[in-house]
């Protein structure tokens, strides 16, 4: 009599065990499916700078308010008109800071000129509110002058090598720093 439950408590044993083995791998291999997916995905919304210079003008603003939402901007939106005063893409922050962006669409060899800087910086937080005020462009540099100025002014100044990596998957909130001052906060009034 001992002999049968024994043996059905050793077989559900073993049967719970590869249960449970099962469940551990059919986990694991939704896990990688899932991860897999998301680098697909990433991969596919990249572009390289080589097909970002091939851009339209419009179509680099429609691409950065892409790369805007894929790092959790919302109600992101593209001006994409003449007379926007500088916002060329406006949304929010995952942590509620309004972003305001100036996107230069420039050849690699141009800089961006202090009067190009002047004219954000006149209008990206008086005009727009901007808590976080950001100026992308596709030349490699700022000129000193409007580097200083974004400096000064609390403008994140994101050159060619930053949008770089923004586009191969830096996320915004790391590359907001990296302008070498300021974080995007406002500063208090004096």
């Amino acid at each position: 009599m001992v002999w049968p439950i024994l043996v059905a408590v050793l077989a559900a044993a073993v049967l719970g065990g590869a249960g449970w083995a099962l469940l551990r791998a059919h986990r694991h291999a939704v896990g990688q499916d899932r991860a897999w997916r998301a680098h697909e995905e990433a991969r596919a919304r990249e572009l390289s700078m080589a097909e970002v210079d091939a851009l339209s003008w419009q179509e680099f603003e429609t691409y950065i308010a892409e790369l805007c939402r894929r790092d959790g901007c919302t109600k992101v939106i593209v001006s994409g008109r003449s007379g926007d005063l500088g916002a060329d893409v406006v949304g929010y922050l995952a942590d509620g800071r309004k972003l305001v962006i100036q996107c230069k669409k420039y050849a690699p060899h141009r800089s961006v000129s202090s009067q190009d800087m002047q004219k954000f910086v006149g209008t990206a937080r008086l005009e727009h509110g901007a808590d976080v005020a950001l100026f992308v462009t596709t030349c490699r540099t700022f000129t000193k002058a409007a580097l200083g100025l974004a400096l000064r002014q609390d403008i994140v100044a994101l050159h060619r090598d930053l949008l770089g990596s923004w586009v191969k998957g830096a996320h915004l909130e790391t590359l907001i720093p990296l302008n070498g001052s300021g974080g995007g906060t406002r500063r208090p009034s004096a």
